[in-house]
């Protein structure tokens, strides 16, 4: 086995984002893909306030709300939810 092919079995397989398709709540990983910036970045603008975490279990695992996500892009939850 090659080091590609370790690469491709590490971690899940990414899916691409829609920007008005998108899951209730996202991963940081997800977060970052769609504002692109760093995952630190997610966390940082968490500890600051400026989007707010939701941690889901005793590891602490963030997940952000779709509605906060999308008012940080400029884009009104209620009509992305109508395209």
């Amino acid at each position: 086995m090659d080091s590609q092919d370790s690469d491709l079995t590490k971690g899940k397989p990414k899916r691409a984002l829609n920007l008005y398709n998108l899951p209730d709540l996202l991963t940081v990983s997800e977060v970052a893909e769609l504002l692109r910036v760093s995952t630190l970045t997610i966390k940082r603008w968490g500890k600051r306030g400026k989007l707010p975490a939701i941690r889901i279990n005793s590891r602490g695992d963030r997940r952000y709300k779709k509605e906060s996500v999308l008012w940080l892009l400029g884009i009104n939850p209620d009509s992305a939810s109508k395209i």
